[in-house]
């Protein structure tokens, strides 16, 4: 018998519960790892270099077994499972809402007799697993948080021995996932870096993490985002090793809640699949808000609104295809508070060029800043960009690192160029709006959003 491994957000050997669950379905006939180069998933994105890294590490992993076939997954699966006469499908569960149409496509495909078997999820806790006493899911991050520490997780999967691969079947040549693509990229990604970086992370950042991971000045993040999206680790593998570690002091638990944070907004998705692209919270539904395609918010996008921080968080996604999360935060502020554009506009822009970017943590995160979403800060909360480039890039290295137009200008005072004699001598614009100005109008907008959703329906 033969089994096929279906690879999404796994890409990976070790701690792969569907490769055990496969390996055991195979016998002799061995297993055969394919992924499928989804066209709806591939186009202009910084996650597809990334991909490629992740593809080739693997494909050494697997000792040159794996299959890269290109289409529609509920085309392409049948046609491989016929092909190679395999007995089964495995994967690791899917969560987001296309993901999950996507294999019940898929399932309802496969020959007769032939399952799709789900083990294993991207998370330590799959989606929907946990939940209040009375069966309700958590809309809050504390209590979840809370729960999600008292369900726990599994111990790491080994490597199964006496793993046989099947090879025969060719991979299919994709213009689009080009090996030479991803070369050179900042992050590099895939299994082998990712638990390099991962052990470097442990022996010498963690212990600083929870002070640090503001300042995207410093290096003072995991830098493991990208490889927990590609799943070339696994969340579970981080918090056994984490679970080891000497004591549990500040930064390991400030870093086991940023991971639960990336599991909260998987379950709310789970829960509310509608939230990838709309407001969670209904309160705010009359909130006006402005076109989203004018002069401003090019400037949003091209980095040239005037507002170091934030001209730097956007030129660093642009070059990088990656943000420090505190700056993410910020921009996101700046275009939902400042410029008055609905959240998804900016979340779909984020998401064409991240290489971490993952559907449930970007639409939740720049909920939480736009006051619609799950534990969102409120509305009233708007960011001061100055105030926070000063506070969180505090000698204004960052800001000099991605804007040269400020190079010039020394310390902190690179966040207010324009009271520097020769700040905007260099090329560096004007500020698009007044910060102070727009922050009321958010405030404005807002107030009449709320007094209108208190207000009584009219009866016909």
């Amino acid at each position: 018998m033969t089994s096929v491994l279906w690879l999404r957000r796994d890409l990976r050997l070790r701690d792969h519960p569907a490769l055990v669950s496969a390996h055991e379905s195979a016998g002799a006939g061995g297993v055969l790892p394919v992924f499928v180069a989804d066209p709806r998933l591939l186009g202009p994105s910084g996650r597809t270099g990334a991909l490629v890294e992740a593809l080739v590490s693997l494909d050494q992993a697997y000792d040159g077994a794996l299959v890269v076939r290109y289409g529609r997954p509920a085309e392409v699966l049948p046609a491989l499972v016929r092909e190679v006469g395999a007995t089964s499908v495995h994967v690791s569960a899917e969560t987001t809402p296309y993901g999950r149409r996507r294999d019940d496509q898929v399932r309802a495909a496969l020959p007769v007799g032939v399952p799709l078997v789900a083990t294993g999820s991207p998370y330590a806790v799959t989606p929907g697993r946990v939940l209040k006493a009375n069966g309700s899911p958590y809309r809050v991050f504390t209590p979840f948080a809370r729960a999600w520490r008292q369900h726990g997780w599994r111990r790491p999967a080994d490597i199964p021995p006496g793993l046989r691969w099947y090879r025969g079947p060719g991979s299919d040549r994709i213009p689009a996932l080009d090996p030479g693509r991803g070369q050179g990229a900042v992050g590099a990604v895939g299994e082998h870096l990712a638990h390099a970086r991962w052990r470097e992370f442990l022996d010498s950042g963690v212990a600083g993490y929870r002070t640090s991971r503001d300042r995207p000045d410093v290096d003072g993040t995991s830098g493991l985002s990208a490889q927990l999206r590609f799943g070339t680790i696994h969340p579970r593998t981080m918090l056994a090793d984490l679970a080891a570690a000497p004591s549990l002091d500040a930064g390991i638990a400030s870093f086991v809640d940023e991971l639960c944070w990336r599991e909260f907004y998987a379950d709310v998705l789970w829960h509310e699949p509608a939230s990838a692209w709309a407001d969670l919270r209904t309160d705010l539904t009359d909130l006006l808000y402005d076109a989203p395609d004018g002069p401003a918010v090019m400037a949003w996008m091209e980095g040239r609104t005037g507002y170091p921080f934030v001209d730097a968080g956007m030129r660093q996604l642009a070059r990088e295809g990656w943000m420090h999360n505190r700056v993410r935060m910020v921009t996101a502020s700046f275009l939902v508070k400042d410029l008055h554009v609905w959240w998804p506009h900016g979340a779909r822009y984020f998401m064409s060029h991240l290489r971490d970017g993952d559907i449930a943590s970007n639409s939740h995160g720049w909920q939480w800043v736009a006051g619609t979403g799950t534990d969102a800060a409120p509305y009233v909360r708007v960011f001061n960009p100055v105030l926070q480039g000063e506070r969180f890039d505090p000698r204004g290295d960052y800001v000099r690192r991605y804007v040269p137009e400020l190079a010039h200008i020394d310390g902190p005072a690179v966040h207010r160029p324009w009271d520097a004699p020769d700040g905007l001598t260099h090329g560096y614009p004007s500020r698009v709006v007044d910060h102070a100005a727009e922050r009321v109008e958010a405030l404005h907008r807002y107030d009449a959003a709320r007094r209108a959703a208190e207000r009584p329906a009219r009866e016909d």
